[in-house]
């Protein structure tokens, strides 16, 4: 970590498209520390982020972030980033605010956003998918193959097989991938970016049993558990995508790689200090104030998208 005085590309006031639940400093966040830390990697220089040279990367493409709000949140802090450069059009947004479209009419490049637990969905015309998930997992969810009920995670039912929660990600991640390589309404040259489990950081309890986030600074290395289910979540993502790039003849797989750099912020969550619309009485150690810890995931983006070119 690098805490040299850098901070993002743009503020609270300056964005006028982050959401409420994540602008942690309109909420009385008093510290603005969490805003200065940056990752280093080792051996090498990691660029920041240039809203430009990206849109010029990616023009003419449709991105799309598939997955659930952390998926969201990644794009919300995607498009702050984007929009010191262009103000994008919001084009769609459907009845439940799941759904999201934003043009770059000067880049002719569409951003977009489908909250959904179907990962591999809403994959035709898209350039670019980045898809994740994970958190839906950590409660009683009946896994299927076809029309067949397999299994169950987290349910103690009789005359159900219970499944492990890395079996689980096993078997959602292969069908997802699966589904994606072999899909015949898709561009050949669809690129599929698998971002890696986000972990969460609560202390004192779960989230419905008055769990916290209050650190104010970074973990160092030496801090994190490397062992932990999250780094086991994250190996079992990889190894489905790496599985399905062996057998992959035209379509682009790669990881877009957050879990390690993650377990070492538990200062970049909103806690108490996202406005409590959704969430009333508990605090938010899943999502990420914007801006934030994870427009370092923007930075992982573009290296990443340089590389695939």
């Amino acid at each position: 970590m690098d805490s040299r005085r850098k901070r993002s590309l743009y503020t609270n006031f300056s964005c006028p498209t982050i959401t409420d639940s994540k602008n942690c400093l309109k909420h009385g966040r008093p510290n603005t520390d969490f805003l200065f830390w940056r990752w280093k990697p080792e051996g090498c220089e990691l660029p920041r982020f240039n809203p430009k040279a990206f849109l010029d990367l990616v023009r003419g493409k449709k991105m799309n972030f598939i997955g659930d709000s952390v998926a969201r949140n990644h794009m919300e802090s995607l498009l702050c980033l984007l929009s010191m450069e262009e103000t994008p059009k919001d084009i769609y947004k459907d009845a439940d605010d799941r759904n999201r479209i934003w043009y770059f009419r000067e880049h002719d490049f569409t951003l977009s956003t489908s909250w959904t637990k179907f990962l591999a969905k809403d994959l035709p015309n898209t350039d670019i998918a980045i898809v994740s998930a994970g958190h839906w997992l950590f409660r009683p969810i009946y896994i299927h193959r076809g029309d067949e009920t397999i299994g169950c995670i987290f349910c103690d039912l009789p005359n159900m097989t219970q499944i492990s929660l890395k079996e689980g990600f096993k078997l959602v991640f292969s069908a997802a991938f699966k589904h994606i390589n072999g899909c015949h309404n898709c561009k050949d040259n669809l690129v599929t970016l698998l971002r890696t489990f986000s972990p969460t950081h609560f202390e004192n309890g779960t989230w419905n049993t008055g769990g916290a986030c209050r650190r104010t600074s970074p973990f160092r290395v030496n801090e994190i558990d490397q062992r932990s289910s999250d780094m086991e979540i994250r190996a079992s993502q990889i190894e489905q995508l790496e599985e399905i790039k062996r057998n992959s003849l035209k379509k682009k797989f790669a990881v877009l790689d957050v879990t390690r750099v993650m377990l070492m912020r538990p200062d970049g969550h909103p806690n108490s200090y996202g406005g409590n619309k959704w969430m009333k009485g508990f605090n938010d150690c899943t999502h990420w104030c914007l801006p934030g810890p994870i427009d370092a995931w923007s930075e992982f983006l573009m290296a990443l998208l340089r590389q695939l070119r």
